[in-house]
Formats: C-alpha cells, sequence, structure tokens
C-alpha cells in the first residue's frame, strides 16, 4: 500500500499514533483523509471496528471539507491475498 501511494504521488503515514494505538496506515489528499487498518486471518469489520474503538479518526475530523474514510482489509494467510475490505465514510 505504501509504495502504490508513494508512486501516485501521495505521502503515506504508517503506524500513526492515538491515544489508545496505532493506525496502520493514514494517506491525507486534497480531497480526503484515509485510515487504512490490516488484519490477517480475521475480518475486515474487525478492522473497521479497531479504527472506530480506538479513535484513529479523531484527530483528521477538523480536517474542513475533507471526507473522512475508513477501509478495513482482511489478509488471507492460506491464500496470501486480500480476502476482504471494506469502506465506509464518515467519522
Amino acid at each position: 500500500i505504501y509504495l502504490i501511494f508513494s508512486l501516485l504521488g501521495y505521502y503515506i503515514h504508517t503506524e500513526v499514533k492515538s491515544a489508545v494505538g496505532r493506525a496502520d496506515a493514514v494517506c491525507v489528499t486534497d480531497e480526503a483523509v484515509y485510515v487504512f487498518e490490516f488484519k490477517v486471518d480475521s475480518s475486515a469489520e474487525a478492522a473497521l471496528r479497531q479504527i472506530d474503538d480506538r479513535g484513529y479518526m479523531i484527530p483528521f475530523r477538523n480536517e474542513t471539507g475533507k471526507k473522512l474514510v475508513k477501509v478495513g482489509v482482511n489478509i488471507s494467510s492460506s491464500t496470501r491475498s486480500l480476502d476482504d475490505w471494506l469502506v465506509e465514510y464518515g467519522a
């Protein structure tokens, strides 16, 4: 993910600290703030729940005019591929 965003000209922050944890990745663009949480052999729902439970979006709520986007991703260790992902808009 880091390489893809970098090649597209976006700066992506990794392991972004919050009061109770670290978001796996955060990308701030002119239009939106994307917060990514990755899980292995779990679920995309669990990843989204962690973004909410640990308040990863809170520091970005004051980004005037920007969409807030949560992206939960689950990776399968057996197939070594994306198993599931969900996107939610809003804080």
